[in-house]
């Protein structure tokens, strides 16, 4: 077998046929080839591995990615090949034509491509200027070009901010890309649903987006579980929070110290920034007393500017809903209401209807108020319910009403 003196950096599976990518830039294929999924230039099967030569001779090849039927390759340069089945146009040759053999994409000659991705039966693609370009089946949305139309040739899709990785999976019709800044955008058939246009989720990971939206429940890529030396800023940045030993600040909230980096929180946050300006006393104290929040609160707040994420139970969550509004921190603010809507019960629901009006979150509001008369009698034998505010629970009786609480 030529592939057992190689070696491999890359492999890539489709429903019936696997690829391997070695060190030199080689591609190697193999299994069924009904379509002409091993790029063999036949549909003979190959029952053992063998170079995908053709085009792709003489050529850097520097990624490999595998469709249910069909494969393609990116080169050093940036260009990209594709072949084996096309029904649905997901190699993007302008063409539904099966591909025997390994085809350059004509749209793309002046694009540098660094990621290629198939969904079911649809294909993107991310250019090193983070632009995102779809092709392929569209009948659920999931090119993310605002129609359902299919498209055999590579269409732009237009986005605010640049992408720095793109998600698929073979058994999903769900597109999904994170931007620079760490946003994670979904769009195609989502839980049943049609998302036209990318969407922006609470999601800091692609993965979730096949997670919690796909049918089935999926991963769009191979999960490795090899420790790697190599942190990324972010999980660089996280691995420092609370940390005595690089801190050059505290902060002590109840009795307790959370170490941070001033400068950390000078970029990810405008309160502090403003705080620590040259003229204010918080720029030259060591030690910083909190007493308007609780510690698991504040601790939480902090940790969320160097994750990007919260982990709070809903009734604390209510704490930092607080925090947010008075720090104008209007993203957290967000992550909050998701996650008091996500943990509502019948028993805090009227204590987090309360917390919604007192900090004008009208989103979380509503959703907390229909949840109530959805299931009135339950929430008004539970003890928060008779610990509202007099006037809030009048307004609360009276919309309640309007809404046909009181019918029966």
């Amino acid at each position: 077998m030529d592939l057992l003196s190689k070696k491999v950096t890359q492999v890539s599976c489709g429903y019936h046929h696997s690829m391997a990518l070695t060190s030199e830039g080689e591609v190697y294929a193999w299994g069924y080839n009904n379509c002409g999924q091993v790029g063999s230039g036949t549909t003979a099967n190959q029952v053992a591995p063998r170079k995908v030569c053709n085009s792709l001779q003489n050529k850097l090849v520097v990624s490999i990615t595998s469709g249910q039927t069909c494969s393609m390759a990116i080169t050093d340069n940036g260009h990209v090949y594709g072949w084996g089945y096309n029904g649905s146009g997901q190699l993007g040759v302008g063409s539904t034509g099966n591909q025997l053999t390994p085809c350059r994409m004509v749209l793309l000659h002046s694009e540098c491509v660094i990621q290629i991705v198939f969904g079911h039966s649809h294909t993107l693609g991310l250019t090193d200027q983070g632009v995102l370009y779809t092709w392929g089946t569209n009948a659920h949305g999931q090119l993310g070009i605002g129609n359902k139309s299919n498209q055999f040739s590579p269409v732009k899709v237009v986005t605010k901010e640049r992408m720095v990785e793109i998600a698929a999976c073979h058994s999903s019709h769900t597109s999904a890309a994170k931007s620079q800044s760490g946003q994670v955008y979904m769009w195609g058939l989502c839980r049943g649903q049609l998302v036209l246009v990318p969407h922006l989720t609470h999601f800091t990971c692609t993965d979730d987006v096949f997670a919690c939206f796909s049918n089935p429940p999926v991963m769009w890529r191979i999960l490795s579980v090899e420790h790697e030396d190599f942190l990324t800023v972010a999980e660089s940045l996280k691995k420092e929070f609370d940390s005595e030993e690089t801190s050059d600040l505290k902060f002590r909230v109840d009795g307790k110290d959370v170490y941070v980096h001033k400068a950390v929180l000078k970029i990810r946050c405008e309160h502090f920034r403003t705080m620590f300006q040259s003229y204010w006393n918080e720029n030259t104290k060591e030690v910083i007393e909190i007493d308007q929040f609780s510690y698991p609160v504040y601790r939480a707040f902090l940790e969320y500017l160097y994750t990007d994420n919260v982990d709070l139970p809903p009734e604390d969550a209510i704490g930092l809903l607080d925090l947010a509004t008075s720090y104008c921190e209007n993203r957290l603010k967000k992550l909050c209401q998701h996650i008091i809507k996500r943990g509502i019960t019948v028993d805090n629901a009227f204590l987090l209807l309360s917390a919604a009006v007192k900090y004008e979150a009208e989103d979380l509001e509503e959703f907390c108020f229909k949840f109530c008369v959805n299931h009135l009698t339950d929430v008004t034998q539970t003890s928060a319910f008779w610990q509202m505010d007099g006037l809030l629970l009048k307004d609360f009786i009276l919309k309640a009403g309007k809404n046909g609480g009181f019918k029966n």
